[in-house]
């Protein structure tokens, strides 16, 4: 028996690409031996539930073809599965930041990435959970920059691409406040840090990639088992622009206004109202508690990471 493969995709991620270049995608599955299948989604959670059914029904391979929002969804099914029963994670990048596909070195070329999962090469994946049972593979964060990502309407992604968060960002910064945050954290082999100040922004990363900035936590690893903390204190709009610029050059995290660290464990709460963003999406608000969850996944890559 030929193993077997799903594909979960948003017909609309990344200007629509992907969904005409899906018969190429399943010849080349077919022509490697493997059985493919595919399921396009339909609305909210709906890629979750798939990934669900598709371990349930013995599926070796579960891959997300679009933008990060369809990976969260994916890993979220994958990720309640029994051990034993949990298929291994594919990703054909198809969205508008693809942060994750830049951390593990995936092609973005459709094909490309294709023959890379027939080839069948994996490596460990950890990822982040947040309460007891939502997780994250890139990014948990607060602040109301972060709003911008989940603020973005799905068309206008699909028509501008990430100009589109480039201009909601535009629209909001002058009128940018910080947040009440109160932070815990708590980890094995490093220092643990308390923070109860002002901040405007804080980003709980897995990877180093975020918003497409591919240095944003240049010290992060998606197979270390801890999650990288990274907290911009209160500053002026100047300011923030400059560290916005240094970041792109993984420099930001030296500068006074900006605290970064590694923890397995954060506790986040705020006197606020804060909403919190995962992996480009709404998620709930504060207060909640961040883990890590080590080797949790299996995935598909070009070659393992170091």
């Amino acid at each position: 028996m030929r193993p077997r493969i799903r594909l979960i995709y948003n017909p609309t991620a990344g200007k629509e690409l992907f969904r005409h270049r899906l018969p190429e995608v399943l010849r080349i599955l077919e022509t490697a031996g493997l059985e493919a299948s595919c399921h396009a989604t339909t609305g909210a959670r709906d890629a979750t539930n798939e990934a669900v059914r598709a371990a349930q029904d013995g599926f070796l391979y579960v891959v997300a073809c679009g933008g990060d929002g369809t990976v969260n969804e994916v890993i979220n099914g994958l990720a309640r599965v029994p051990t034993d029963r949990r298929p291994t994670l594919g990703i054909i990048p198809a969205g508008t930041t693809n942060d994750l596909a830049r951390a593990l070195k995936l092609p973005f070329q459709i094909e490309e990435a294709a023959r890379l999962i027939a080839a069948g090469v994996t490596m460990p994946l950890d990822l982040g959970r947040i309460g007891r049972d939502h997780y994250f593979v890139n990014i948990a964060g607060c602040g109301r920059l972060t709003e911008i990502t989940y603020d973005v309407p799905s068309r206008m992604k699909t028509m501008l691409g990430q100009l589109a968060y480039v201009m909601r960002g535009l629209e909001r910064l002058p009128g940018l406040r910080p947040i009440h945050l109160q932070l815990r954290s708590s980890s094995h082999g490093e220092a643990d840090y308390e923070y109860d100040h002002q901040a405007m922004l804080c980003l709980i990363t897995n990877s180093r990639s975020v918003g497409g900035f591919e240095r944003i936590a240049p010290r992060a690893s998606v197979h270390d088992g801890k999650l990288d903390v990274l907290i911009i204190k209160p500053t002026h709009l100047a300011n923030l622009l400059r560290i916005a610029t240094i970041a792109l050059r993984g420099e930001h995290v030296q500068d006074e206004h900006v605290l970064y660290f590694h923890a397995q464990r954060i506790e986040l709460s705020s006197r606020e109202q804060v909403d919190v963003n995962i992996d480009g999406e709404y998620g709930g608000r504060l207060p909640t508690v961040v883990q890590v969850m080590p080797n949790h996944l299996s995935v598909l890559v070009r070659s393992p990471l170091s």
